[in-house]
C-alpha cells in the first residue's frame, strides 16, 4: 500500500466512515474479485493520490487562498486604524473585514479543524485559531463538529447541526410547534443571527451548561477555559472597543457595523452548511446502526451542489463537494473536484443514489421545501 493510501485508510477508519469488514454488495471492475461499494470507493479515492503522486494536504492553490484571506483581513483593519475614514468608508472597510472572516471560516478554519492543511499538527492547530479570530471558540467548535456532526449525520438529538432551539424543526423526528408552519419564511433571519449566537451564547453554553451527554462527560483542560475568555476578549476588543476608544467612532456606528458583519457571516455560513444535509431529498436516520456501513449513511444524508462551478467551490471552501468532504475529511478541499468525479462514477456503477443540486440556488430552494414540509407536519 502506498504511503498516501495508508494515511487515508487509517484516518478514514478513525473517522468511523469505513468499517474494516464491509458487507459485499457489488463488484469492482478494476479487480477480479467481488468487492463492496465502500471498499471499492475507498480504494479508488486512495489510489488517486498515489497515481497523481501528490499529497492529500494543501497544495499551492490552498496556500494562495490562505495568504489571500489573511491579507484581506489584515489590510482592511490596517486601513481602518491608519486612514482617517468617514462613516461610509469605515462601514465599507469594516464589512470587507467581515467578508474576509467569512472566507477564512469556510476555507481555512474548517480545513484546519480536520487537519487537512498540513501533516504537521502545529500548522493545523495554529490556523485553527482563525475561529477565535472570528469570535468563535476553536476548541468547542472542533468537538461539536467532529463528535456532534461527522459521527452522527442527520441523527435527531445527536447531530449538532440540527439544533433549532425549538424555533426551527429540521427533522421529522423532532416535535412540531405551531410557529414551525412559518419557519421557511423566518429562517433567514435566524440564520443571520447564527454567528452572533456562537460568539455570545453557544460557546459559553457548551462549556458551562452542556446539553449533549458527550459534553457533560468531557473534562475540558484549564487552558481551554483561559483561551475561551481570552479569545472572546480579544475579538470584542478589536471589533467593538478599540474603534470607539482609539478612533473616536461613535458606538452606534461601530455596533451597527458589527451587527451588519454578523448578518453576512451568519447567513453565508449557515446556508453553505445547511443546504448539504437538510434538503427534501436527504434522509434522517433513526439510529447510528441503520446502515450496514457508514459510507451508505453519508450518501443517504448528504447532498452536493454546484460541483461544476469553480467559483462556488472557491468561495465555499469546497463544501459544495460535501459527500467527498465526509468521505475524506482529512483531505484538503482544493482536491475535492476530481474526487467528486470518482464518487459520482463509482456510485453510478453500484447503483447507489448520489444526491446533488446543479446550483446553490436550487439547493437553497430544496432546503426551504424541506422546512415547509416539516413545518406542516410531514
Amino acid at each position: 500500500m502506498a504511503a498516501s493510501e495508508a494515511v487515508i485508510t487509517q484516518q478514514a477508519e478513525e473517522e468511523d466512515l469505513f468499517p474494516s469488514e464491509p458487507s459485499p454488495r457489488g463488484c469492482d471492475r478494476d479487480t477480479a474479485t467481488a468487492q463492496s461499494f465502500p471498499r471499492v470507493l475507498r480504494h479508488r479515492l486512495d489510489r488517486f493520490f498515489a497515481e497523481q503522486k501528490i499529497s492529500p494536504k494543501a497544495d499551492l492553490a490552498m496556500w494562495v487562498k490562505i495568504a489571500t484571506g489573511l491579507a484581506v483581513l489584515a489590510a482592511s483593519w490596517t486601513a481602518i486604524y491608519l486612514l482617517k475614514t468617514n462613516s461610509p468608508q469605515f462601514v465599507a472597510l469594516y464589512l470587507l473585514g467581515g467578508i474576509a472572516q467569512t472566507f477564512l471560516l469556510l476555507n481555512i478554519a474548517h480545513d484546519s479543524n480536520h487537519n487537512a492543511i498540513s501533516s504537521l499538527p502545529a500548522v493545523n492547530k495554529t490556523l485553527n485559531y482563525v475561529f477565535d479570530l472570528c469570535g468563535i471558540n476553536s476548541y468547542m467548535w472542533r468537538i461539536l463538529h467532529h463528535r456532534g456532526h461527522h459521527s452522527c449525520i442527520n441523527l435527531h438529538g445527536e447531530d449538532d447541526a440540527l439544533t433549532g432551539r425549538g424555533l426551527l424543526r429540521f427533522t421529522p423526528h423532532e416535535p412540531r410547534a405551531w410557529l414551525h408552519r412559518f419557519q421557511h419564511f423566518y429562517v433567514f433571519f435566524l440564520y443571520a443571527l447564527f454567528s452572533l449566537d456562537y460568539v455570545f451564547v453557544r460557546d459559553f453554553e457548551c462549556f458551562f451548561f452542556p446539553a449533549h451527554g458527550y459534553l457533560r462527560r468531557t473534562k475540558h483542560p484549564a487552558r481551554e477555559y483561559a483561551i475561551l475568555f481570552a479569545g472572546k476578549a480579544f475579538y470584542l476588543a478589536y471589533m467593538l472597543v478599540l474603534p470607539v476608544v482609539l478612533l473616536g467612532k461613535s458606538f452606534p456606528l461601530v455596533a451597527g457595523s458589527f451587527l451588519l458583519v454578523h448578518l453576512v457571516v451568519g447567513l453565508c455560513v449557515a446556508l453553505v452548511f445547511q443546504t448539504t444535509h437538510t434538503i427534501d431529498s436527504t434522509y434522517f436516520p433513526t439510529n447510528r446502526g441503520e446502515f450496514e456501513n457508514g459510507v451508505y449513511h453519508i450518501f443517504a444524508t448528504t447532498a452536493d451542489y454546484a460541483t461544476t462551478n469553480p467559483l462556488v467551490s472557491w468561495l465555499t471552501g469546497g463544501l459544495n463537494h460535501h459527500i467527498v468532504h465526509h468521505l475524506c475529511p482529512f483531505v484538503c478541499h482544493t482536491h475535492y473536484a476530481p474526487l467528486t468525479c470518482i464518487v459520482k462514477k463509482t456510485a453510478e456503477e453500484f447503483g447507489v443514489p448520489y444526491r446533488q443540486n446543479p446550483t446553490m440556488t436550487r439547493a437553497i430552494w430544496h432546503h426551504l421545501k424541506l422546512l415547509k414540509q416539516l413545518g406542516n407536519g410531514n
